[in-house]
C-alpha cells in the first residue's frame, strides 16, 4: 500500500527526531512526562538542517518532474 504525502512526511519527520533529539515519537500521549523533552540547541540545528535540506530535495524533485 502506498503511503500518503501525509504519512511520509510523518515518518520523515519522526526519524529526525529520533536521530538527533532522541525523540521515540512524534505522536501526542497525553502524558507531559511523554510529550515534553529536554532537548539541546545543537540537536534542534541539526534537526531543522536535515529537514530543511529534505524539503529542498523534494522540491528538486517535483520540479524535475514538471
Amino acid at each position: 500500500m502506498k503511503k500518503t504525502p501525509q504519512q511520509t512526511l510523518n515518518a520523515l519527520l519522526t526519524a529526525i527526531a529520533q536521530k538527533h533529539l532522541f525523540i521515540e515519537t512524534l505522536e501526542e500521549r497525553h502524558m507531559d512526562r511523554l510529550d515534553f523533552h529536554d532537548v539541546g540547541v545543537v540537536g534542534v540545528r541539526r534537526a531543522l538542517q536535515e529537514a530543511y535540506e529534505a524539503g529542498q530535495a523534494q522540491g528538486r524533485a517535483q520540479g524535475s518532474a514538471a
